[in-house]
């Protein structure tokens, strides 16, 4: 799993983010100064840090230098407007920034830019016998190849990206909406979950990757 470590005094902030991170996949460690960063990078280093620019204790300038001599990408999270600290950041080899407020969604879409422009991306998932390698596309089962639609394949990334997360109908209609050119509609996303249970489970009547959550949606276990 992909390591990010968030660099942040505002608790708020970093339930919210930690929270909304962890649902799309990603293992998640807090730091809120620069000392306590720089001892948890020291500990385990993550595959990237998200960096606020002002701190109470130190700064994220101290953070991102120690980052990038030790190979991590860094993400600087800066206030508004703040042109000096987004260009001095930059050009001290920070990998992108982005000025609060900021979308969660837009902060996803950043950092797994980054990821792999960095070569830092995870390429292939375990799931129990299913491996799914993102950079060919491709799914097998004990070794052997599950030949997907791009929408099944599309569906099962959903999953993938939310497991242990229970998906309502309408959240997973919005994830793979017009995908591939398909028109997606209710009784459509019925017919591929049944197709992509067809093609994953030893016993589609009684999966184990994609079970259902009686009148709540679906959910892929954690593990």
């Amino acid at each position: 799993m992909t390591g990010i470590l968030l660099v942040e005094d505002d608790a708020a902030i970093v339930r919210t983010l930690t929270d909304f991170l962890s649902d799309e996949g990603f293992s998640v460690r807090t730091a809120d100064g620069q000392a306590n960063a720089i001892e948890t990078m020291e500990t385990k280093v993550p595959d990237l840090a998200l960096v606020d620019i002002t701190l109470r204790e130190g700064n994220g300038f101290a953070v991102c230098a120690y980052a990038k001599e030790h190979g991590i990408p860094v993400i600087f999270l800066t206030a508004s407007g703040d042109e000096y600290s987004v260009v001095m950041g930059l050009d001290m080899g920070a990998d992108d920034y982005i000025a609060k407020p900021f979308r969660p969604r837009e902060l996803v879409s950043r950092i797994r830019s980054v990821l792999r422009r960095t070569g830092k991306r995870q390429s292939t998932i375990a799931i129990g016998d299913l491996v799914i390698d993102t950079d060919k596309a491709a799914v097998t089962r004990l070794g052997q190849q599950i030949n997907l639609s791009a929408l099944e394949y599309r569906l099962l990334l959903v999953f993938v990206n939310h497991r242990g997360r229970v998906l309502s109908r309408e959240q997973l209609l919005e994830e793979i909406w017009d995908c591939a050119g398909d028109f997606v509609n209710d009784n459509t996303l019925t017919v591929y979950i049944k197709r992509l249970r067809e093609k994953l489970e030893p016993n589609p009547q009684e999966p184990r990757y994609i079970r259902t959550v009686r009148g709540l949606g679906y959910q892929m276990d954690g593990e």
